[in-house]
C-alpha cells in the first residue's frame, strides 16, 4: 500500500480519455469523496458509477428522520452531489471488473472506462434469510427499500421485523410510530441485551413495550411462505407468526468481490493503509467496505455515517494530492422514541462494564477488555464523543476505579 505520482496518473488518464477520478459506489462515501476532491482539485473530472436507482442520499434518515419528522421529505434527503461538485453520476450501473495494469474498469453492460485514481466505495449488501422472493419482504438498506416499506406500513398493517440490533430496533420504532403493528424477532433474551448492561437494557426494551411493539425474544426465523395477502413465518421453536410484510435488519456483508477479482487484499473488507490506499497505489477504498488501521482501536471496518463522511472526505483529498492520513476514530449513534445514544468503540454486553449514572435516564458506560476501556456508550449524554475518544486513546493508563466522572 503506497502513494503514487499524481502526474503519471494524470498522463494515463489523458491517454485513455477517461475520468481523473472514478468512484465505484453511489452512497454517502461517494458524495463525501467528491467534495473532498473539490477541496484540492477544482476542475478534475469525477465519475460516480452507482448501482443504486437514486442520487446519493443520507442513509440514517431512512430509519430515523423520514419516519418521525413530517417536515423532512425524501427531496430534503438528497445530498445534491452532482450539482455541488460537478460529478457525473451514472445510476443503475455496476462494475464487473478492474484492469489494474491498464487502469480501467468495465461495467456489466460492457463499457470500459479509464481512471487516474479509483475509489472502491462498494459498501455492503444485507444479509438474507430463507424467505420468498417477494416485494413485501424487504432487506432494508436503500432509499428504494424505505419507499417499499412505507407502502407496506400504516393503516394498522402488521410488519414483522427480523433482527433486534441497530437497524432492526430503529425500524421497529419507526414503524410503530406510524400506525403499524410491529412484532420484532430477535435471538437475545431481551431487546438490546447484546449491547447494553442490564439496567440500560431494561430502559431500552421498556420503550418498545410501552409503544406496543410485540417482542419475540430468544427466537430466530426458520423460514416463511406467502399466504394470501401476507406471510406465515415459522420461528425456530416451531411457532408461527402472521404478517402483512417482513422487514429484515440483520446487518450487511461487505461487497469485496470486485476487489478480490482484481487481486487486491481482502480480509472482512478491502484492506487499506492509513492513507486509505489498497496494495495498488492507484486504487483506494473507504466506507462500509474498507478495513483500515484506526489509530486508537486498531484495524477495523466501520458501518456508520460518521466514518462514511469523514473517511470519504479524507480519501477524496488524498486522491487529489493531500499527504494526510486518516486519523479519525468515528462515533455512531441511534435514536428510538425519546431515547438516543452516541458511542465510540465497541459496545458488547459480554465485556466488563463500568456505569456512571448522571440521573435516572442518563449514563456513561465504559466497556473494558482485560481491564482496558475499548468502548464508551453515551446514553442521553451529548457533546462528549471527543472526550470518549481521548479516554480510549489513554485507555492503558486508566483503571476501572478511576473512570467514573471522566465524562
Amino acid at each position: 500500500m503506497a502513494d503514487a505520482d499524481t502526474a503519471s496518473a494524470d498522463t494515463a488518464v489523458a491517454e485513455t480519455a477517461a475520468a481523473g477520478y472514478v468512484i465505484v459506489g453511489g452512497g454517502m462515501v461517494a458524495d463525501a469523496a467528491a467534495r473532498g476532491i473539490r477541496e484540492r482539485d477544482a476542475t478534475g473530472s469525477i465519475l460516480i458509477l452507482s448501482d443504486d436507482v437514486d442520487q446519493p442520499y443520507t442513509r440514517p434518515a431512512l430509519s430515523k428522520k423520514l419516519w418521525t419528522d413530517d417536515s423532512f421529505t425524501t427531496s430534503d434527503n438528497d445530498l445534491g452531489t452532482a450539482a455541488e461538485t460537478g460529478a457525473e453520476i451514472r445510476l443503475r450501473t455496476s462494475v464487473d471488473r478492474i484492469d489494474r495494469t491498464g487502469r480501467t474498469v468495465t461495467t456489466t453492460d460492457g463499457e470500459t472506462i479509464g481512471y487516474g485514481r479509483l475509489l472502491l466505495a462498494t459498501g455492503g449488501r444485507p444479509k438474507t434469510l430463507d424467505l420468498p422472493d417477494d416485494d413485501r419482504v424487504i432487506y432494508f438498506r436503500t432509499a428504494a427499500d424505505y419507499r417499499n416499506l412505507r407502502e407496506l406500513s400504516g393503516s394498522g398493517k402488521h410488519v414483522a421485523v427480523i433482527g433486534g440490533g441497530y437497524i432492526g430496533s430503529e425500524l421497529a420504532a419507526a414503524l410503530v410510530q406510524n400506525d403499524t403493528a410491529v412484532t420484532i424477532v430477535f435471538p437475545d433474551p431481551d431487546l438490546g441485551a447484546s449491547l447494553f448492561p442490564e439496567r440500560v437494557d431494561a430502559k431500552f426494551e421498556s420503550r418498545f413495550v410501552e409503544h406496543g411493539v410485540t417482542l419475540r425474544a430468544n427466537s430466530r426465523l426458520r423460514g416463511g411462505t406467502a399466504k394470501g395477502d401476507g406471510f406465515e413465518l415459522v420461528l425456530d421453536d416451531g411457532s408461527t407468526l402472521r404478517a402483512d410484510g417482513v422487514a429484515v435488519g440483520l446487518g450487511i456483508e461487505p461487497n469485496t468481490e470486485l476487489a478480490e477479482k482484481a487481486g487486491l487484499a481482502v480480509d472482512d473488507g478491502i484492506l487499506v493503509d492509513a492513507r486509505l490506499a489498497t496494495d495498488d497505489p492507484f486504487v483506494y477504498s473507504a466506507g462500509d467496505v474498507a478495513s483500515y488501521p484506526d489509530p486508537i482501536l486498531g484495524r477495523r471496518r466501520v458501518e456508520h455515517v460518521d466514518n462514511a463522511k469523514e473517511q470519504g472526505a479524507a480519501v477524496g483529498r488524498i486522491m487529489a494530492g493531500s499527504d494526510e492520513k486518516y486519523t479519525h476514530t468515528p462515533m455512531y449513534y441511534s435514536d428510538v422514541f425519546d431515547l438516543g445514544y452516541e458511542a465510540v468503540g465497541r459496545l458488547d454486553a459480554s465485556l466488563e462494564t463500568v456505569e456512571d449514572w448522571k440521573d435516572d435516564d442518563s449514563v456513561v458506560v465504559y466497556y473494558l477488555e482485560g481491564g482496558v476501556p475499548v468502548g464508551v456508550l453515551l446514553w442521553n449524554v451529548w457533546d462528549s464523543t471527543d472526550k470518549a475518544r481521548q479516554i480510549l486513546a489513554e485507555a492503558r493508563a486508566l483503571t476501572p476505579d478511576n473512570l467514573v466522572g471522566l465524562i
